[in-house]
């Protein structure tokens, strides 16, 4: 592990406070040809709140990162984009699968993916709700742009965006006319091609297409498997999209878009470090006596498993949607959105790690939703609004088997106090679930002054769950059903200062749905409902261009949560590894974040940002097991910090030459909510660089890129199971290659 801030202590941090604050990154905006990317403060158009708005004048904490900068910075996924954004942090445990990602904003995600959990941080491409963690590590070729907003986003967004919401925008049919061929070789076995093209067919008729495949080696190997399917933390994927923009009229445009993956990658690193049994007292303890610290590979990213096939994880997903916008009158306008979305994904993991079948889930799961928004805008002299009906279905499963949970799996097939086991062995679990969300919302800004302006908005959420589940302890298979409902709010004003700086402040009310658990192995009375969570946020920002060559967003904020649901894990209950999860009470969530770019000459320019996060539990319900006043949510760093220079060099003749480096740092945090030495998780900091030549055209590019240069390895997730840790690694170790891009114009 790099070992330079804690060698340097507060140092590094200090550099990239006094960065930030001197070297004011806002958004890292989108530049479409060399001339424009030396253009660092051109304006930077967001649609996050539903309707077309200058960044800079939007009064709420907003990243957006545009799609020039995606490449420069080496971005494929969208697990990268949480190594750029302050207070935002995506990881992933999700049965191994590389296809999971857990995203954290502001100290609020869900690290887990059964079908009755939902996700803390809303994930949407193109304002489709994407509504899984599995399937949500999208590959982000040929987009526009992603924005990403923090803090509740109670009002237009509704449920699951307690922490904030992920918007992926991709690139319009007929935006631009144009063939693009992208090829990439690196090392690790790294290959990857993306092919796009943008044209338009006839006056009123255009179309998009693009499709991607990549794959790169393992950084390990299943040793005890004779014909393995797959390297652990291979990766192979193909996905496409195709759209098709329609101008019906003048005043109407009808977009139908289709996009489909397959993911076949290898398990994620995976190890497990031997601890103490959580409570020595219980017969049930499940210490593992059998498992021994010399069965474990000599390389950790190495899998000793005997169990064919759980080395190879696989998800496939597509989705349809069609979008009408319509233009009814000079002040509103209608917008129609329906969708279907499909996925299903097989994983699994060998919890202990060795050629013993102590404790094995293979898993599978899937998910169909379908949903349909109809929004109603306006625009007047002084004011405007959005307002909506929304309808979100998802019918899915989560399923197990044959699985192994035999930690008592002693010589003489006894406990260490002498009793027989009563369970464990093989079994199967299976849980369904089916949600009908509804929604009515609006949201409306007024212009008191030509520099004052405030706004609000109101929104009322339902929702609908139907499930069932049978475990190995339950008699039969039970069911269940519960509904939650919240009216969520904001309220916010903006007063401009100069022609450039705007100040903002808001209070924002969010709500989380409340569910089942997903792991009742403990019994059927374990599978009851959780209620829902909410939220207010107290906000105030300043953002603008603060001198010529300087730009910078700032906001501060405290969030109060009340009903907080957090997961509590314990694999000494019950015949397999219980999750429940808890309203465990309060918590309070306070911190700044910075972004600021700085244009220090026409061709070296340097983005930066730094978020603090300070975040704990306030209050814990009597009865709550586990988590206690003064923890901290799982996955949380206090600290995120990201510096990223750039610098254009014109050559003869008219060509460029681009050097790019970016520095990405998260400080430590904790695997759980409950805090425990071993599921402490280390600091850490990563380089890359991007230096590309441009010919004097603009239409080829070549490109050498470092990712991870110094080959940090890290850890992603830890969770404490009694007598041993499991341990997912990072799996974005050293790559170096190159990039190559040829665009062929169209027009």
């Amino acid at each position: 592990m790099i070992t330079v801030l804690p060698r340097l202590g507060l140092s590094a941090i200090s550099v990239a406070v006094l960065a930030a604050v001197a070297l004011p990154s806002t958004a890292l905006a989108e530049q479409a040809n060399v001339e424009q990317e030396k253009q660092v403060f051109e304006k930077i158009e967001v649609t996050a709140r539903k309707r077309t708005e200058s960044l800079f004048e939007t009064p709420t904490a907003i990243t957006s990162i545009g799609a020039s900068d995606i490449d420069k910075a080496n971005i494929s996924n969208l697990d990268d984009i949480g190594k750029f954004v302050p207070n935002l942090n995506i990881t992933r445990y999700g049965v191994g699968n590389a296809a999971h990602a857990s995203v954290f904003i502001r100290g609020i995600g869900l690290q887990d993916h059964v079908i009755t959990t939902d996700p803390g941080v809303g994930v949407y491409v193109d304002g489709v709700y994407l509504g899984r963690q599995m399937g949500s590590n999208l590959s982000l070729p040929n987009v526009e742009r992603v924005e990403v907003l923090r803090g509740p986003q109670g009002t237009l967004y509704g449920r699951n965006t307690l922490g904030g919401a992920v918007n992926v925008i991709t690139k319009q049919p007929g935006a631009e006319e144009v063939a693009r061929v992208e090829a990439k070789i690196g090392s690790r076995g790294r290959l990857a091609t993306d092919l796009y093209t943008s044209q338009t067919l006839t006056d009123t008729l255009s179309f998009s297409a693009s499709a991607s495949y990549k794959e790169r080696d393992g950084v390990g190997k299943a040793i005890n498997l004779a014909n393995p399917e797959k390297e652990i933390g291979e990766e192979q994927e193909f996905s496409g999209r195709l759209a098709l923009r329609w101008q019906a009229t003048n005043d109407l445009v009808v977009t139908a878009a289709f996009d489909g993956v397959e993911n076949e990658s290898g398990q994620s690193p995976y190890t497990i470090e031997l601890t103490d049994p959580l409570d020595s007292n219980d017969p049930f303890n499940g210490d593992f006596p059998l498992l021994d610290k010399s069965m474990l590979p000599n390389n950790p990213d190495d899998l000793a498993t005997t169990v064919a096939g759980i080395e190879s994880t696989d998800y496939s997903g597509w989705g349809g949607s069609v979008t009408a916008d319509w233009q009814a009158s000079d002040v509103y306008s209608v917008k129609f959105i329906a969708s279907k979305r499909s996925s299903e994904y097989t994983g699994g993991l060998d919890d202990d790690a060795v050629a013993l079948n102590l404790s094995e889930f293979p898993e599978e799961g899937g998910a169909d939703q379908y949903s349909f928004e109809l929004q109603l805008n306006g625009t007047y002299d002084s004011w405007d609004f959005v307002s909506g009906l929304y309808y979100f279905n998802e019918d899915g499963f989560t399923s197990s088997g044959p699985f192994v949970f035999s930690p008592w799996n002693t010589p003489n097939g006894l406990l260490n106090d002498g009793q027989t086991a009563s369970f464990g062995g093989y079994g199967y679990f299976d849980i369904n679930q089916e949600t009908d969300a509804y929604a009515a919302y609006i949201n409306a800004s007024f212009d008191v002054t030509e520099l004052l302006s405030i706004g609000g908005g109101l929104r009322y959420s339902e929702d609908k769950k139907e499930a069932n589940a049978l475990f190995p302890s339950f008699a039969a298979r039970k069911y269940v059903s519960a509904d939650f409902d919240e009216v969520t709010w904001d309220v916010n004003a903006s007063y401009q200062l100069t022609r450039d700086i705007n100040v903002y402040a808001q209070v924002q009310k969010g709500y989380q749905s409340g569910g089942f658990p997903p792991r009742p192995f403990g019994g059927p009375d374990q599978f009851a409902a959780f209620d829902e969570t909410k939220a207010i946020n107290y906000e105030i920002g300043f953002k603008g261009q603060v001198h010529e060559n300087v730009s910078m967003m700032v906001a501060a904020f405290v969030t109060d949560y009340t009903d907080l649901a957090l997961p509590f894990n314990d694999p000494t209950a019950g015949g397999g590894f219980v999750t429940i999860v808890e309203n465990a009470g309060e918590s309070k969530a306070q911190g700044i974040e910075l972004e600021t770019t700085i244009a220090i000459t026409d061709d070296f320019s340097v983005r930066s940002s730094i978020g603090y996060l300070d975040s704990e539990i306030t209050h814990v319900d009597e009865g709550v097991i586990g988590i206690g006043e003064g923890d901290a949510p799982a996955l949380t760093p206090r600290w995120t910090v990201m510096v990223a220079p750039s610098y254009f060099h014109d050559l003869e003749h008219g060509a460029t030459i681009a050097v790019n480096a970016s520095y990405s740092y998260r400080s430590d945090m904790q695997g759980q909510s409950v805090t425990r030495a071993s599921e402490h998780i280390d600091s850490r900091e990563l380089l890359g660089f991007n230096i590309s030549y441009t010919n004097a055209e603009g239409d080829m590019e070549v490109t050498l890129y470092g990712e991870n240069v110094l080959n940090e390895v890290y850890d992603v997730g830890r969770l404490q199971q009694s007598g041993f840790v499991g341990v997912m690694r990072s799996n974005d170790r050293s790559e170096f290659g190159i990039k190559f891009k040829k665009e062929f114009w169209l027009d």
